[in-house]
This record gives structure tokens, sequence and C-alpha cells, in this order.
């Protein structure tokens, strides 16, 4: 557990992964940085110490133990206030062997440092004021963005965007709530400050501005986490087929047999930078295999969770008013109302296109594929992507993905709903201004100007040692 009274110790943490490389980057940060460096570094300048070096420069020497030589490394410095955490801090890079790496560690704890906790330098660049709370978290979705479009989110949150908006509405409701504690000030001879039309507007607006936030977690979970979708149908449709035929590789076991895949079968891949993780199911039939029930059932969980389904079938076994009834019934056992999906008609290789275009009139975006010989694959992508709204992220608007910043902001709205309905029932002007507190309480524990202990030890716990 990370102890706000430990910030005085000087930290120690491997900053790129464990295990062998070519190199190893060792980070310590603290008052004591300088000093300890300087008990085991020696300079090829023989009379340099870190403890005299300018702020961002690098310094080649080797580690010592005593006459013990250890490595050859680079020393890097940085200063404070001008470092990651905002204290006076050294990289040690050193060859990528795990026993040297512990070498130099075990040095430093020696010299007066101890082990970092996960995220302790990144929560010292906080309450250092190096960036604010929602910038801080957005360091550890940017460690673990894997696509482009996560990339940009972190990235774009990181510098401040999200955390600027946030600051924004603050700074303009607690204009407002000064002038009703001027109010209160001055409740005896009845004045009133706060011009009630003007706050009913801002409200208003931050109302709707709050709203545009909450709505785009939608698509900024989506970016963070990717978007499952699952390919169901019939059994012996081609669902393994084209799951393979999407991550254009053999993953999946295919079959002539019917019921060959028992248990989903799940593979990521990026596509123009967002993140799909496709669920190839268990065909959907009544059987009294026990196994395969169970699949069936499984398969059917996968879809409950899913926003987007491809329903699979084949051509030669189904007309429109089958995968019609099929759709529906799928459509019947899914609680979201939001959820999309896609048929997707298998095994076309064989039929001419007019013919086939006809035989399914009415059944809307259908796409016409073979999965065995990958024809119109790159149609069904780009089908998909389509169901994506990247609008938000390619023009720049601010977009959130961080569940704790969703629940403050709904919060937030529904204590600024609190503050209309007390000013449309007149309500006195010391309620008014308490519900007005509520809203900016909760505006704050998204950029950190409200913390607790155990909000920060919830947060930074998450991070990986070393950051």
């Amino acid at each position: 557990m990370i102890r706000l009274t430990d910030r005085n110790e000087t930290i120690v943490a491997l900053a790129t992964p464990p295990g062998v490389g070519a190199i190893s980057v060792i980070r310590l940060s603290g008052n004591d940085a300088f000093r300890i460096a300087d008990t085991f570094f020696v300079s090829k300048k023989k009379s340099l110490k870190i403890s005299n070096c300018k702020s961002h420069t690098i310094h080649f020497g080797t580690v010592n133990d005593r006459d013990i030589l250890i490595d050859e490394v680079l020393v890097s410095v940085f200063r404070s206030p001008h470092s990651f955490t905002g204290e006076d801090s050294v990289e040690i890079s050193c060859h990528g062997s795990v026993f040297i790496q512990q070498q130099i560690i075990q040095l430093i704890l020696k010299n007066g440092g101890r082990l970092a906790q996960p995220g302790e330098f990144t929560l010292r660049a906080f309450l250092n004021g190096k960036f604010d709370l929602s910038q801080a978290e957005a360091v550890a979705d940017l460690i673990a963005s894997d696509s482009a479009a996560s990339h940009q989110l972190a990235m774009q949150q990181m510098r401040g965007g999200f955390s600027g908006e946030i600051k924004l509405l603050r700074q303009q409701l607690i204009h407002f709530a000064s002038l009703l504690e001027l109010e209160l000030d001055f409740a005896e001879e009845d004045v009133e400050f706060a011009n009630r039309d003007q706050l009913k507007q801002l409200i208003s607006e931050l109302q709707s501005h709050i709203s545009q936030l909450i709505s785009s977690f939608e698509l900024g979970n989506v970016i963070k986490h990717g978007i499952p979708v699952v390919i169901a149908g019939k059994p012996n449709v081609g669902k393994s087929t084209l799951l393979n035929a999407l991550l254009n590789e053999e993953r999946a076991i295919v079959s002539e047999f019917a019921g060959t895949t028992r248990d989903t079968i799940e593979e990521e891949i990026t596509l123009d930078g967002i993140k799909f993780r496709f669920i190839d199911t268990a065909g959907i039939r009544e059987t009294t295999d026990a196994i395969e029930k169970i699949g069936v059932s499984r398969t059917m969980e996968k879809i409950q969770q899913s926003p987007v389904i491809l329903y699979l079938f084949d051509v030669d076994d189904s007309d429109a008013k089958d995968v019609r009834k099929d759709m529906d019934e799928l459509r019947n056992n899914i609680e979201d109302e939001r959820f999309i999906v896609i048929p997707v008609a298998n095994k076309t290789d064989l039929q001419r296109h007019d013919d086939l275009k006809k035989k399914y009139a009415g059944l809307n975006e259908i796409v016409f594929i073979s999965a065995k010989e990958k024809t119109n694959i790159h149609q069904l992508i780009q089908i998909l992507l389509s169901k994506i709204n990247k609008g938000g992220l390619s023009q720049g608007s601010v977009i959130i993905s961080n569940a704790r910043h969703l629940e403050a902001l709904t919060k937030t709205q529904e204590a600024l709903h609190t503050v209309e309905e007390g000013m449309q029932s007149n309500r006195t002007t010391d309620l008014l201004a308490n519900d007005i507190k509520y809203a900016l309480h909760y505006l704050g524990e998204i950029t950190g100007d409200i913390t607790t202990d155990d909000l920060l030890e919830n947060i930074f716990s998450r991070f990986c040692i070393g950051k």
C-alpha cells in the first residue's frame, strides 16, 4: 500500500520490463537520489559527482560495489522540479542481465533507497503538481494502449484535453458559488449577487456539455478495450472459416462435420486503428449432446455481452424468411436494444450475385461472402468499421474512457439537476449553495482537486511498478 507519509523517502524500481534484454533502466527518485548514486557510480571523469551535475545531462561510467565492478552504465540526471516526478531523479541505463539489475538495485537499497510501490512515481508526479489526476490515469492508459485509436485517446487525455474541459466547467460553477456565499454574508440586507436567470442558463449549458461527455464513454470504452463481435449461426455454416479469414490465419479448426466448435474461441485484431475481439461460437441448434449443449449456452452468453453480431448463414440452406426469423429470435433474447445484427450470407462463390440479391431482397446491410475463398471479407470489415463512430476522435473532441470519470460526471449531472429543481421551487440561498458544492465536489474528484487517500491508493495501485 502506498503511504503518502513516505514522500520523503527515495524510491527505486526497474523502469523497463523484467527479464533479460539488451538494456535495462533503473529509476531512482527522491531527496537522496544524487547522494545514493554517488556511493556506487564512478565516472570516467574521475572527479565528477552526480550531486554536482546539471539537470538533463548523461554521464558514462561504472557501477562498483566497493572493489567489485558490476557494469558499465549511463546515468541520466534530472533535477527538481524538472523531472517526471518533480523530484531529484536518476535513471541508470545498464546491460539487461537480471543479475546486474538486482545488484544495482541492492546497492541502492543498501545506501538508503527503498523499493517503489506500483504507481508510486506517477503518484509523486501528481502530488508535486506535474499533472492532475485524470492526466495521471492517462499515463496508465498510454502504457496499456495497443491500437492507434487507444494511443491517440490516451495521449489526448494525458496532454490535458479532458481535464482542461473539467476545470473550465468547475471554474464557471465556482464563480456562481462564490456569489451565493456572498449573498449569505449579506443575508440581512436581502441583496442578490448571483443573477438567477444567468445561473439557470449556466446550469443548462453545463448539463448539455456533461451529457455529451457521458455519451462519449461508449466510444471511449470501445477504443480502450476493443469491441467484441460474435460470429453466430447454425452449425456448419462456416463460422470458424470466417474467423480464420478475418484473422488471415488458421486459428480455428475447420471440419465438414456439424458441431465441431464446442466452445468459444476469441482472437483480437486491429482494424483501422480500432481493436476488435472476434468470437467464434458453437452452432445454435437443439441438441441432446451434453457437451454441445454447454457450447450453445456459452454462445448465448457471448451474444448477450456483445454489441455486434455477425449472423452467418449458408445460402444453400436458408432463404430470406428463415434468416429474418433467426435474427428476430436473437433480438428477442437480447436485453440491450442498441446491439447490431449484420446478416452475412456465406458460400456464395457458386451462385450468381444478381440471383442472391433477388433471393435476399429486404435484408438490410446483408453482406455476401465466401469465407473459404475470402471473397468480400474486406467489404464485411468496412461495414463493421462503419458501425463505430470515430468522428469525435478524428475531430479531436474530448472523449472519456475511464469508468471513474463516468461515475463522477453522472453524479455531477444529478447534483446539477437538484440545483435546477431548487431554483424552480425557490429554495433558499444556503440550500442552493450546498447543492452546487456537491457538483463542484464530483467535478473536483476527476482532476484531483478533491481527493482521499483511499481514492489515490485505489487508482495508483493498478499501475505497474516503475511507473
